[in-house]
């Protein structure tokens, strides 16, 4: 199995289909669409849409459907939450908040938009995402509602945004350990938890598969973030396609400012473990194993 092939194919795939999403202009106000598709379709590993896919076939797997199918029903909802990363991500980058230049080694939105617009095109992202989730015609209504309830609340106050604001507090204070967790399941953590349960939403899961999901998503995000935090310390900027040491330029408690970048490295690894050892039981998880070690040893 070559997951680097897989991730690739996923990518192509959701990538088609988030163009049809955000095809639209208009002669006196085209430029938002021109922001949202410039950040949207920037490329990125589409980590979030891949877990949808995946958990939506392990669930069909698990409950002898179609993964296939299940696979195609959950592709709006891979694209709904790959508006709401990108929006966050839009957001993240603008001066009143990290204040970064590069994105994926292109000018961030607000750098090539204007900060106004790439606001608006964050803001444009976010409720297309509940559009998009909502008009799903795969599933039934019922699964839609949760859907869309799952990105509200992920999304929302008590979930990524909640962690972008102990974020930003932790420019201003350094945090212990548990705060920093708290900080990573929030800001990280709560989109990748969804984009499992958006999966196994979609396919049908039984409840033991939904709580075999969320500690996959909890070990596999909390060892993104971590390597993430590496790189920032010891990363290739050219790789990377952005700059390294923007956390230490801006006071911030990371997994690798809080331990040293060896017991950062450890600390991954059991979460990876932890990661795979939830789906280890799983029918068809193989692709789900092999992406915690791809991840793990990422350079961007």
């Amino acid at each position: 199995m070559n997951i680097t092939e897989i991730l690739k194919e996923r990518a192509e795939l959701v990538e088609a289909e988030l163009l049809k999403y955000v095809s639209d202009t208009d002669p006196e106000f085209g430029v938002i669409f021109d922001a949202m598709r410039y950040s949207l379709l920037a490329g990125g590993k589409r980590l979030r849409p891949f877990l949808v896919l995946e958990f939506a076939r392990l669930a069909a797997i698990e409950n002898g459907g179609d993964a296939d199918n299940a696979e195609k029903g959950a592709l709006p909802y891979a694209c709904a939450i790959e508006m709401i990363h990108t929006y966050s991500l839009i957001h993240d980058d603008l001066p009143c908040m990290d204040n970064d230049d590069l994105r994926r080694g292109m000018p961030t939105s607000h750098k090539k938009f204007g900060e106004a617009n790439a606001l608006l095109a964050g803001d444009a992202l976010l409720t297309k995402a509940f559009e998009t989730a909502s008009s799903n015609l795969l599933v039934s209504d019922k699964t839609n509602c949760m859907a869309v309830n799952l990105l509200a609340r992920c999304a929302g106050a008590i979930g990524m945004i909640g962690g972008q604001v102990l974020d930003l507090e932790g420019e201003k204070q350094k945090f212990g350990m548990d705060t920093l967790e708290r900080l990573q399941s929030l800001k990280t953590g709560e989109l990748i938890r969804c984009a499992a349960l958006l999966g196994c939403y979609a396919g049908g899961a039984s409840e033991s598969l939904i709580v075999s999901a969320e500690k996959y998503a909890l070990g596999l995000g909390r060892a993104f973030q971590v390597v993430d935090d590496i790189l920032d310390v010891i990363g290739d900027e050219a790789v990377l396609g952005k700059p390294i040491g923007s956390d230490a330029d801006s006071g911030k408690t990371t997994f690798a400012t809080i331990m040293t970048i060896d017991e950062a490295r450890d600390y991954a690894m059991r979460l990876t473990d932890m990661a795979i050892d939830a789906v280890g039981g799983c029918e068809g998880a193989e692709t789900l194993i092999e992406l915690a070690k791809y991840l793990l040893s990422r350079n961007k």
